[in-house]
């Protein structure tokens, strides 16, 4: 399903695309006919067969193992697709993680983990395309994976919340400063998607029943329904459109408990 015949041979940078909505996007981008550099961390199975998927698509792909919240691990993935592909054209921040805890129990490790990953990751993998664009005077695109939660607080998950409200405004701050050079900067804020991080939650039918009922469109969206929205993106159909987050939750960020005139 070739959509956006421009996005044919370019070239993307996906970080933490070894599972979930990572390896949606590498497909998706695989039918487009692009280029792939899919990062992992500790996935190497998971980022293999996210490029045998690229591949059978009709597009290439690498798999490079790297961290995206040092700037050491960045860099290979700048080397990695100016080796493989001569470059890249789009860089998608999506590694991300959770751990739940009591914000009074929440010790200082886990909450630099996720700061670490979600949001100076998200720091790093900018900055980095940034500096390849500009020094090739290159339209750039630039596509963080950002969440409900950078608008809906979510008790328990602290450290969490405050990493997508960091990306929210981090990423429209960009947007202007880099607007001008013809570099857009996007977020993408998924709801409740049908991920393997949502996998043991959802299993469970009444886990399942109260998330849904918190979505206005009264179901789990599909790591498949993030990827259109990744590769419009991408793509020049959205060319005037930076500075945004473009929600990917059925509603959820709609206030749904006065849905019906409640309240």
């Amino acid at each position: 399903m070739k959509v956006y015949s421009e996005l044919k041979g370019r070239t993307a940078v996906i970080t933490g695309g070894s599972k979930g909505i990572g390896t949606a996007i590498s497909e998706r981008f695989g039918k487009e006919n692009m280029n792939v550099v899919v990062n992992y961390h500790s996935d190497a199975k998971g980022a293999e067969e996210a490029v045998a998927l690229i591949e059978k698509n009709g597009g290439k792909g690498v798999a490079i193992q790297a961290d995206v919240s040092s700037e050491e691990g960045v860099q290979q993935l700048v080397d990695a697709a100016i080796d493989n592909f001569g470059g890249f054209d789009i860089w998608i921040n999506n590694a991300g993680m959770e751990n739940r805890h009591e914000t009074h129990e929440l010790p200082l490790k886990d909450w630099q983990r996720v700061i670490d990953v979600n949001l100076t990751g998200v720091f790093l993998g900018t900055k980095a395309a940034l500096d390849y664009f500009v020094k090739n005077d290159k339209r750039g695109n630039i596509i963080n994976m950002s969440s409900v939660h950078e608008q809906i607080p979510w008790p328990t998950f602290a450290h969490y919340a405050a990493s997508k409200g960091g990306v929210k405004l981090f990423t429209e701050t960009v947007a202007m400063e880099y607007a001008a050079r013809n570099i857009r900067v996007n977020n993408i804020g998924p709801g409740a998607i049908n991920t393997p991080i949502n996998a043991e939650k959802f299993a469970d039918p009444e886990q399942l029943a109260t998330t849904t009922s918190m979505v206005p469109m009264q179901r789990i969206g599909d790591p498949e329904e993030v990827a259109s929205v990744a590769a419009w993106l991408a793509s020049d159909e959205s060319s005037y459109v930076t500075g945004i987050t473009l929600f990917v939750d059925g509603g959820m960020t709609l206030y749904p408990a006065f849905q019906g005139g409640r309240g």
